[in-house]
């Protein structure tokens, strides 16, 4: 059910961004470098995965932009791999060299989860929350002569992923990638 309602309302941001003026849909896509922590240490075995997906990008009013995403990700650590479908709602300041600083909240929605335990891949999806927010900050750059651009940004989780009573986890990583934007203007 809530894979339905995910689906719907990306459904709906994304025909809502492909009706609005001076929008672009795009493809990106990139690689993760994740953890997970207990809010104060960060922990140091990273899960490198990768990310891949769909953006909008709306040019709001000059220089700001919003960008919504629908990505899939691969996060965690290197002992646990969680793996999400992410919407990213990223607010862009633009600067006339291609060059743009952002921030956002992401919600993210667990599609699966494994440990690694005794060399054998463990579901261990009941032990984590199906919902995780975040905020993303970076930076990118688009070539606006080729469409292609670059991505780097820190996404920062602020809810406590572990159902587990006493117990807190959160999902902190580092994102590089590449994008390309259809008919950029």
């Amino acid at each position: 059910m809530k894979i339905a309602i995910t689906t719907l309302i990306s459904f709906l941001l994304f025909v809502g961004v492909a009706n609005a003026q001076h929008v672009n849909i795009g493809v990106k896509g990139g690689l993760n470098a994740y953890t997970l922590t207990d809010g104060s240490v960060f922990d140091h075995d990273l899960n490198v995965g990768f990310n891949l997906g769909l953006i909008g990008h709306v040019h709001l009013a000059d220089p700001i932009a919003l960008q919504p995403e629908l990505v899939y990700s691969m996060q965690g650590n290197k002992n646990t791999s969680l793996n999400y479908i992410n919407i990213p709602l990223i607010f862009q300041y633009m600067y006339d060299n291609g060059f743009r600083l952002q921030a956002g909240p992401q919600l993210g929605f667990l599609v699966k989860a494994e440990s690694e335990i005794a060399n054998n891949q463990v579901d261990v999806k009941d032990q984590f929350e199906s919902i995780d927010l975040a905020l993303g900050v970076g930076m990118s750059y688009v070539n606006p002569a080729t469409n292609f651009g670059m991505d780097l940004r820190y996404n920062h989780g602020l809810s406590n992923i572990s159902k587990i009573d006493g117990t807190s986890v959160y999902n902190r990583g580092f994102q590089v990638g590449v994008f390309y934007l259809f008919n950029h203007n």
